[in-house]
């Protein structure tokens, strides 16, 4: 099936997988999937429909859109991919860091101009362990999304809309491991999906605090100052590869105060550079709301 086709090329170094990473939720994420042949494929809902877009890269991006939404997503690969990011005025204080950005140049900030598709996983994440929130999303994209348009690899789904989510019944998020406060959050952020432009509107939204608020702020509008405050992991990873220590949100803040109005930046040099933080304690052990 032929698709709507856009070619673009980037006036500045571009890693493609890396701009894109923090929009997959998982290996076998039905929205998000890396082709045979290395292309990358995603699903979005878009104001004139649901799409599905493949990206693949030589001298330049090669974009191809399906679905009612294919103009939009085309329309939006510039962005996607951090066209609209300027770290000019980023400076690096710490060796990691400085280090990770002269290896990854083309680590960008990408905007993917859709709140729905970025806010229905980050409130499936609340409090609970990735494992859970992975499986959850994939649950409820298999079991509420539409098929990706076109041909995507096999079992991609598009997010379910705000408008399917609001038609699950009660023992059905039981079935896909939602509890009850993230089922309520996501019904209210469902219920008014239509005026969420914005991270002061996100937070009238009964469940959405600061940490769901910066992690849309991060992956729709591109926000380089949206630090994940209130993460289990992020706090502990950033004092350990910048002090060789343990941080809470207090000390996390205190220590990226001089890469502001960029600290969300610095935190995603320090995740790209493969740095790991010592384990000393068992994981946190995963719960199963389809069995309670």
């Amino acid at each position: 099936m032929d698709g709507l086709t856009r070619r673009w090329r980037p006036a500045f170094t571009l890693d493609v997988a890396a701009v894109l990473g923090p929009l997959r939720r998982g290996a076998a994420d039905p929205a998000y999937q890396v082709g045979p042949d290395g292309a990358l494929w995603l699903t979005a809902n878009t104001t004139t429909g649901p799409a599905t877009l493949r990206l693949s890269r030589d001298d330049e991006v090669l974009a191809t859109a399906w679905g009612e939404g294919a103009d939009e997503l085309l329309a939006g690969v510039p962005e996607l991919l951090g066209a609209g990011d300027d770290d000019s005025g980023f400076e690096s204080h710490h060796e990691l860091i400085a280090q990770t950005r002269r290896r990854m140049p083309g680590l960008r900030l990408g905007a993917t101009g859709r709140v729905w598709d970025v806010l229905l996983p980050a409130i499936l994440e609340q409090k609970v362990t990735g494992h859970e929130a992975r499986r959850s999303w994939r649950d409820l994209c298999r079991g509420y999304g539409l098929p990706a348009p076109g041909p995507a690899p096999a079992g991609m789904r598009v997010p379910p809309t705000p408008r399917a989510l609001l038609a699950i019944t009660d023992w059905q998020w039981h079935r896909a491991g939602v509890d009850g406060a993230r089922r309520r959050t996501l019904l209210n952020a469902a219920a008014s999906a239509h005026a969420l432009t914005s991270t002061a509107r996100l937070r009238l939204i009964p469940g959405i605090g600061v940490w769901t608020a910066a992690e849309v702020a991060q992956r729709a509008w591109g926000d380089p100052d949206a630090v994940s405050v209130g993460d289990f992991h992020i706090p502990s990873v950033v004092g350990w590869a910048l002090l060789g220590r343990p941080l809470d949100d207090e000390g996390m803040l205190e220590v990226l105060a001089p890469y502001a109005p960029q600290r969300q930046r610095a935190v995603r040099y320090i995740e790209a550079s493969g740095f790991r933080r010592p384990r000393f304690a068992p994981r946190y052990s995963a719960r199963d709301y389809r069995a309670m």
